[in-house]
């Protein structure tokens, strides 16, 4: 009984034109993707990014998110990073070189209020929180100033009245806040303890239960004027 014939051999097909010319059309829209977001003065994303391209000629957005990840790639090793925040990607000097950097410019960046930042920092981890919530675990009177300087910082903002008589204004943080954190979600926030330990003198067991109501006993709330003298 004679043995079957062996199958032809598989000979892997030459690349063709098109597969070429789509490489090249990979590596172009990688070069301009690179371009605008070294270009752009914001945060962009992926969908922001595809609609700079002509209408004709936007590429799909999974080929923008591939270009990104391989201009952030490229830049691994570099003094500069493409980075990810909440609002979209950027390029920005890594950390470890900024205060390098940051002698070029003769402005300081502005300092702000241990009151500001407790006040801050109160909102982001209670969030939504009222004005009332962030007085009961401060103790003192939260200054008009202080909330008007970080919604004029755009850190913060209102996203609802509390359904109470007054109706107080909730507040929660931005993508401006995130960003200005280099963060890309409020998971990457520090820890309650690691804040206390940088001395500031949050109430932990009031943020860390968002649905306590502070009711148990009303604290006696003071100005922060008060508290200086005292």
């Amino acid at each position: 009984m004679s043995e079957p014939p062996l199958p032809p051999p598989i000979t892997e097909p030459s690349p063709s034109s098109s597969v070429t010319e789509q490489c090249e059309i990979n590596v172009e829209i990688k070069r301009v993707v690179e371009a605008i977001l070294f270009a752009a003065n914001r945060p962009m994303t992926c969908k922001q990014v595809q609609q700079v391209f002509p209408e004709i000629e936007q590429p799909e957005l999974q080929e923008i998110q591939s270009a990104i990840d391989a201009v952030k790639e490229d830049y691994r090793f570099r003094p500069v990073e493409l980075k990810q925040v909440a609002s979209g990607y950027r390029f920005q000097v890594k950390k470890e070189l900024s205060r390098w950097v940051s002698r070029l410019f003769e402005e300081k960046p502005p300092k702000y209020s241990r009151a500001l930042l407790e006040t801050l920092a109160i909102i982001a981890y209670r969030q939504p929180a009222t004005r009332g919530d962030i007085e009961d675990i401060r103790g003192v009177s939260v200054s008009s100033s202080i909330i008007h300087t970080l919604l004029e910082r755009e850190w913060i903002r209102v996203v609802a009245h509390k359904e109470v008589p007054g109706r107080p204004a909730l507040y929660g943080t931005t993508k401006q806040f995130l960003d200005y954190f280099n963060i890309t979600s409020l998971n990457e926030l520090p820890t309650l303890q690691e804040i206390q330990e940088l001395g500031m003198s949050l109430d932990e067991s009031s943020l860390d239960d968002p649905l306590s109501d502070n009711a148990q006993q009303p604290k006696q709330v003071k100005s922060e004027e008060q508290k200086t003298t005292e």
